[in-house]
């Protein structure tokens, strides 16, 4: 079977993975431009609680992301799936039901109890050769930024249709849909991933939080989120008072996230062909701040809101795009799993962060104030972001390996690091697995698989 594309069962995996997680994301997604106006409607409206009913889901996320990808890894991928996809469904109706503020907290803190996407991607990696797997990925990053520009544009119109008890319902529909995509669409795995490639490993967290480059792309999607999350307590308002009526709000939403998908694919473009990612990551940093301290400081006209909203966007979406894959890059060989849920559950409390802090802001010294902290807080992410190492090209490879102990296990991997374009080596005795992130240009696999042969 050729290697050079993606075969049928990978195919199908990456759709339609791809697709119960653009699903489920939408669900989250498509309460944030709707609820800041909604909310105020619900009984025990304040800021600080419409706040936390945007960011509750990431608390949640954040805590359980971690644990359900390692209960995939004992009970089976789909089986844990299915439960936190009815959770997800539990936590919908929830919310559709109540009519006080503090129903539809608890409805979204049930809804990100359901954290599936470790899980989701744990299968992917199932399903999909090493050499193809990149692919797969990449085809579910895009579902998940597709999800949200459908979010942003189809929410304020459920929402004017059937009000936020109808929003919360028709998410519910798209759970039980995503519910039967994953029982009778998505292939059953026969084959494990190695899994230090798709689920984190408890004895590698405290190491891989304190690394120094990690630590500060974990901090950076920790930000974008916070500011994303916060912001959306006060922007729909916004675009009211500048005349915009909120049923109207997707012919705003959609010019502009087309737009600033436009003006990143240059900017991506450049960032790999002139190998300056790093350089790139921390221009749309500022970018990102840039937005934000005009947001704050612009009084609150139309064209000045389309002005910085799409550059917010184009920011958000460079950024959301382009760090998974360096992460990925950065990550040390055979502990991708670990890190991908530290950079996941930095994510979502970011989320839940942003709701907390975007409400107290709110309450305390008003709603402008709130762009002008999160711009700090970019600030503070742009200068982190300045003492990132130049990023090298590599690719990471995993090899099944006869080891007998420990100490046959390091000397192999002593051996493997003294290879030619072998930049870093782990052998896992209880796995059976040498992990290896490797230069492309100058490796010899053939010779690598030798050496490996020759393991007795």
């Amino acid at each position: 079977m050729s290697s050079n594309g993606l075969n049928s069962i990978e195919k199908k995996a990456a759709f339609s993975l791809a697709a119960v997680f653009g699903l489920r994301m939408l669900g989250l997604f498509m309460i944030l431009p709707v609820f800041a106006i909604y909310g105020e409607q619900l009984i025990g409206y304040s800021p600080i609680w419409i706040g936390l009913a945007i960011g509750a889901y990431g608390l949640t996320q954040a805590m359980l992301q971690i644990p359900m990808g390692i209960l995939s890894d004992k009970y089976g991928r789909k089986p844990i799936i299915l439960i936190g996809l009815f959770i997800f469904l539990l936590g919908s109706i929830v919310a559709a039901m109540s009519d006080t503020i503090y129903g539809v907290v608890l409805g979204r803190a049930l809804q990100g109890t359901g954290a599936i996407a470790s899980a989701i991607l744990a299968l992917a990696a199932d399903l999909s050769r090493e050499e193809q797997r990149p692919k797969v990925m990449a085809t579910i990053g895009m579902f998940i930024g597709l999800s949200f520009t459908i979010a942003m544009i189809i929410g304020p119109i459920v929402a004017e249709a059937f009000g936020l008890s109808g929003l919360f319902w028709f998410i519910a529909l798209l759970t039980i849909f995503a519910m039967l995509l994953i029982q009778f669409l998505v292939p059953h795995s026969v084959n494990k991933a190695p899994r230090g490639d798709s689920v984190a490993l408890p004895a590698q967290l405290k190491k891989l939080i304190r690394h120094p480059q990690l630590s500060r792309l974990n901090f950076g999607v920790f930000a974008l989120h916070m500011a994303m999350t916060a912001c959306f307590i006060t922007l729909p308002k916004q675009f009211v008072e500048s005349g915009l009526q909120l049923e109207d709000h997707w012919q705003l939403y959609l010019p502009t996230l087309i737009g600033s998908f436009f003006l990143m694919v240059p900017f991506m473009i450049f960032a790999i062909k002139k190998q300056k990612e790093k350089q790139m990551l921390s221009a749309s940093v500022l970018l990102l701040t840039l937005a934000l301290f005009l947001l704050w400081y612009l009084p609150t006209s139309f064209t000045g809101l389309v002005i910085t909203v799409i550059m917010f966007f184009t920011a958000f979406n460079y950024l959301e795009a382009t760090m998974p894959s360096i992460l990925s890059r950065l990550a040390p060989a055979g502990v991708k799993g670990s890190v991908m849920g530290i950079y996941s559950s930095s994510q979502f409390l970011g989320a839940f962060s942003g709701g907390v802090l975007g409400g107290a802001i709110a309450s305390n010294f008003g709603e402008q104030s709130i762009f002008l902290v999160m711009a700090v807080i970019c600030c503070i992410w742009l200068i982190i972001s300045l003492g990132m190492s130049p990023l090298k090209k590599s690719k990471n490879l995993s090899f099944t390996i006869n080891v007998e102990n420990e100490k046959q296990a390091g000397e192999v991997a002593e051996q493997l690091i003294n290879m030619p374009g072998v930049i870093e080596a782990t052998v896992v005795f209880t796995e059976a697995i040498a992990y290896l992130k490797v230069d492309e240009k100058r490796v010899n696999i053939t010779k690598i698989k030798r050496l490996l042969n020759q393991v007795e």
